[in-house]
């Protein structure tokens, strides 16, 4: 997102939709709602298609795969590019199970998503072709670092040119690639992960961003990232002694809603590489 971005999302309210997982879509249909897009949750494969063609981005997350939503996410994804429409993969668990990864496989090879949003040890997965997880969470040993930060870089670097995609990893540090220029993000705070769906929640809003953001598509991601993480610092900031994650996840949304350019502009801290 670029610093007009998030007002050029509130002015055009892009309609998004998203075919994602059972356990976080209401938090995605709102967090969508907070930044001033529009979400329609639509994962039925006799409708996908004609839905996809009324939106303007489309978000696929495969945390709750099932025999229905496979063929779906398909036809939606081929359909979106085919409009010309940005598609945003997020690649859950993938690695933790044979029908994951294969899945994911399919949608990066017949899709060609414009971006992939995940975490190293998905990331690493869909760039290897195999690959373990912790189930939906990265594996330790995968973890960014400001040692291994300039090797994974260039790994992933080298996986985005070879996807012709936009790919982020998002964790302790934040870092994405268009192929050639790479960015990091050092907002954000470690209590995010104890809330299910934050990153569910950033596919989402990626795609509405990307939805708005024809040009400039790497800065609009890492900028949406950061958008995200500072929603984290506020809402965290706002925490009373007996709240807790229930609460927080609620006041994630509530700062996303009241986040302005000018306050994103002046936390965001993006460095690029």
């Amino acid at each position: 997102m670029t610093s007009s971005t998030l007002d050029q999302i509130r002015a055009a309210s892009p309609l998004v939709h998203c075919i994602t997982n059972y356990v976080t879509v209401n938090d995605v249909a709102n967090v969508l709602l907070a930044i001033g897009a529009r979400p329609i949750m639509a994962d039925d494969p006799e409708e996908v298609e004609e839905i996809t063609a009324l939106c303007a981005g489309l978000c696929l997350n495969i945390g709750t795969l099932n025999a229905r939503t496979i063929p779906s996410m398909l036809s939606a994804g081929k359909r979106a590019r085919a409009l010309g429409h940005p598609v945003v993969l997020d690649p859950v668990g993938a690695g933790a199970s044979r029908l994951r990864t294969e899945t994911a496989l399919r949608i990066l090879h017949e899709v060609r998503p414009t971006v992939i949003r995940g975490n190293i040890s998905e990331i690493r997965t869909l760039a290897v072709g195999s690959g373990t997880t912790q189930g939906v969470d990265a594996d330790a040993a995968d973890a960014v670092t400001e040692e291994n930060l300039a090797a994974t870089a260039d790994f992933l670097r080298a996986f985005a040119a070879r996807a012709e995609a936009i790919v982020v990893v998002t964790g302790a540090i934040d870092i994405m690639t268009d192929g050639v220029t790479v960015y990091t993000v050092r907002n954000g705070r470690p209590e995010m992960g104890l809330v299910t769906g934050t990153g569910c929640q950033l596919s989402a809003l990626l795609a509405a961003a990307l939805a708005v953001e024809p040009l400039g598509l790497l800065a609009a991601v890492a900028e949406t990232v950061a958008l995200m993480d500072v929603a984290g610092e506020i809402a965290w900031a706002q925490m009373g002694e007996r709240d807790g994650n229930a609460t927080y996840r609620t006041c994630i949304i509530d700062s996303i809603y009241r986040m302005t350019a000018e306050e994103l502009a002046a936390r965001m801290n993006i460095t690029k590489l």
